[in-house]
């Protein structure tokens, strides 16, 4: 493959289109794909389009859509005429979604017909362009409906090239993207509530993409599904931008992900590879595999048996490959911590799994590995050239902030100098807030959040996300929450009825035999939590979550919600 002469999105989707023209790219999952031709034939229109409406280099153009080929291909058509994408993730609340418009400054929207109804009849003052991602086609009212698209097909490349030059004769338009201009703003809806819209530049995104294929490669033959929001750095780098990078073809489904959509889009597409939250696969093992491993009272006995345990979850992985269309070799796992018994259980099955680990203002990976060579419980080596330090480690156990420093952190948050500074080291580096340890071979542990450290009585260190994934091992949680509250170590549990009633029959309970036994199971979970910790880490009181707990768009639990 041709070297990239600089390190921006433009080079990047022009090199692969010149070299795998034909060769599909986008889809939904029950259409005929988009060949890399055809995308690169819809970039120079949308361009053209962007031009003519007064879009010029800097200013910011909003994304507001689920996952669909046309996303990709705006996204890709902003950046490539050096204005800065505003990605934003549609389970936004109506209100954020409007502050993200007023905070960017967006001159543009690019909105889905499903989304339509969260912007269209707001009350922004300047109203941004609007443009219908489904046709393309400009939603105002002057513009005859059905006319727009033939419009930019017939004259698109000729009004591309001849405003270009026009504005380039008078100087007004800056034709070269440079790599360190500033590609996209992205607005994160982390666990703690507080919304930040982060800078990255095209180098951040492309190299980022680079360091991730020198530890797992990608070809044009792969193919891959998409299931998480693509707004997220996580879908949109690793999910979007590498396979776009490499001439692969990406797939979307177009409902939510759920095992009745997905697997029959599976078995139809035969994936080689997919990215997932920890969340996605522990429901699969909690609901259909676990149940399966211990369905009656002679499975059980033996699944306490290490080897017998190992033979189990070979079959049951086996399964689970045919399953997701028997041709997965890379199904990676990252945005939280994946649980220890469902790790062992991918990790004794064969299966072709990988740990990752990054945030947004690192575009995002900043460490991973190949499934050949995962370390249990590891969520990969450090990406070359990163710098990776561990500050202030504890003596005993060398645990401490994880720090960053290279070509991927980003350039700061927008309009909001004093919170950039909070977070970068006075040498320069970017303080991520989670804990880890760097061990042999630069292989990264995470050990969870610095502000979800509870301080024990005795000044001992309480990480609350390895107690909760301890609670999950439990077949009878599904999801779990720790928290210190008035100076005891407090957790919440969302109960798996579906367990409880084929093990128990919770359901043919009157309402006081039911509570009675809610209230002697979250007992025996606490007592097992306890057995199984350190003296200082024992749960005080564990009380029952009635509803889910609310997550952001990649699953993770906002945790602020329940202090």
């Amino acid at each position: 493959m041709k070297k990239l002469e600089r390190y921006t999105l433009k080079d990047m989707i022009t090199r692969t289109c010149e070299e795998y023209p034909a060769r599909p790219a986008l889809s939904m999952a029950d259409e005929e794909p988009l060949t890399y031709a055809q995308v690169e034939g819809q970039i120079t229109m949308l361009i053209a389009m962007m031009l003519e409406k007064g879009i010029k280099k800097g200013d910011r153009v909003a994304l507001l859509s689920q996952n669909m080929p046309h996303w990709g291909i705006a996204y890709l058509a902003v950046t490539s005429m050096g204005a800065i994408i505003v990605p934003i993730l549609v389970d936004f609340h109506v209100n954020e979604i409007l502050h993200i418009l007023r905070h960017s400054g967006s001159k543009m929207v690019f909105v889905s017909t499903a989304q339509y109804d969260k912007i269209g009849y707001s009350e922004l003052d300047p109203f941004p362009q609007m443009i219908n991602l489904d046709t393309f086609e400009p939603l105002e009212p002057h513009i005859a409906q059905g006319k727009v698209l033939d419009f930019i097909q017939d004259r698109g490349k000729e009004i591309h090239l001849f405003k270009r030059k026009a504005l380039k004769a008078i100087g007004l338009l800056d034709t070269e993207i440079h790599e360190d201009d500033l590609a996209a703003i992205i607005y994160t809806s982390g666990t703690t509530g507080s919304s930040k819209g982060v800078m990255l530049t095209h180098k951040n995104l492309v190299i980022d993409a680079f360091l991730t294929l020198k530890i797992q490669k990608m070809t044009a033959e792969d193919r891959l599904i998409s299931v998480l929001p693509l707004p997220h750095t996580y879908e949109c780098t690793i999910g979007f931008l590498i396979p776009m990078m490499q001439g692969a073809c990406v797939y979307y489904l177009d409902k939510p992900p759920t095992a009745r959509v997905l697997i029959p889009a599976m078995q139809k597409i035969q994936p080689t590879m997919i990215l997932t939250v920890p969340l996605i696969i522990e429901k699969i093992f909690k609901l259909q595999i676990h149940p399966q491993l211990t369905k009656n009272i002679a499975m059980r006995e033996a699944y306490k048996v290490p080897f017998l345990r190992k033979a189990l979850h070979k079959v049951a992985g086996k399964k689970l490959m045919n399953t997701f269309g028997g041709k997965i070799h890379f199904f990676g796992i990252g945005g939280a911590l994946l649980s220890n018994e469902v790790e062992r259980f991918l990790f004794e099955a064969g299966f072709p799994y990988a740990i990752g680990y990054g945030l947004t203002e690192t575009s995002p990976l900043i460490a991973g590995c190949t499934p050949a060579v995962v370390k249990f419980r590891s969520t990969g080596t450090v990406l070359p050239t990163l710098n990776v330090r561990i500050a202030d480690p504890d003596p005993v156990t060398g645990i401490g902030e994880i720090q960053i420093k290279g070509d991927t952190v980003m350039k700061g948050y927008y309009r909001d100098k004093e919170r950039t500074d909070k977070v970068f080291t006075p040498d320069g580096y970017f303080m991520t807030g989670d804990l880890g340890i760097l061990k042999k071979k630069n292989y990264l542990y995470i050990k969870g959040r610095c502000k979800n450290v509870i301080i024990g009585p005795n000044g001992d260190n309480i990480y609350a996300e390895e107690l909760e994934a301890k609670l999950n091992e439990h077949e009878s949680v599904l999801e779990s929450l720790v928290m210190e509250s008035g100076g005891m170590i407090v957790g919440r549990v969302f109960l798996n009825y579906e367990s409880m009633d084929k093990q128990h029959g919770i359901a043919n309970m009157s309402s006081v035999q039911a509570e009675k036994f809610i209230a002697k199971t979250l007992e025996d979970i606490r007592k097992h939590l306890n057995n199984n910790v350190s003296s200082f880490s024992k749960l005080h009181k564990l009380i029952e979550q009635k509803e889910p707990f609310e997550k952001t768009p990649t699953q993770k639990i906002k945790r602020f919600l329940y202090q």
